[in-house]
């Protein structure tokens, strides 16, 4: 691997990572293509662990970083989804701990006539 793609990698793992501090999911998705392009034209020369230790960190880091932003992405997904399982319906419990369900009503429009 030459200096010039090793630093090529190097800077784009730092943009991709300040990205995912950012929370820019397009620009991400834009590196990600970037970085599979640049890694397929790598040409596979002599490695030494010296050599590769930055790019094998800000790999690692910037993994942790994905893994953070899917967990907070499930995350909303679920609250999205008890929020709207709340609005159609809620259960409430009595005083003998029976649980009760309350259905919202139905949305009705309204039609305007002149």
């Amino acid at each position: 691997m030459t200096d010039s793609a090793m630093d090529r990698l190097a800077a784009l793992l730092d943009a991709e990572r300040t990205a995912l501090l950012e929370g820019d999911f397009d620009r991400i998705a834009d590196l990600m293509k970037e970085k599979a392009t640049l890694v397929a034209n790598l040409d596979a020369g002599p490695l030494n662990a010296e050599t590769v230790a930055p790019l094998r960190d800000g790999l690692r880091r910037n993994q942790v970083l994905f893994d953070h932003a899917l967990a907070g992405l499930r995350n909303v997904a679920a609250r999205l989804g008890d929020l709207n399982r709340i609005r159609k319906s809620m259960d409430t419990y009595d005083a003998q701990g029976r649980r009760n369900t309350i259905d919202a009503p139905s949305i009705r429009t309204l039609e305007r006539r002149a």
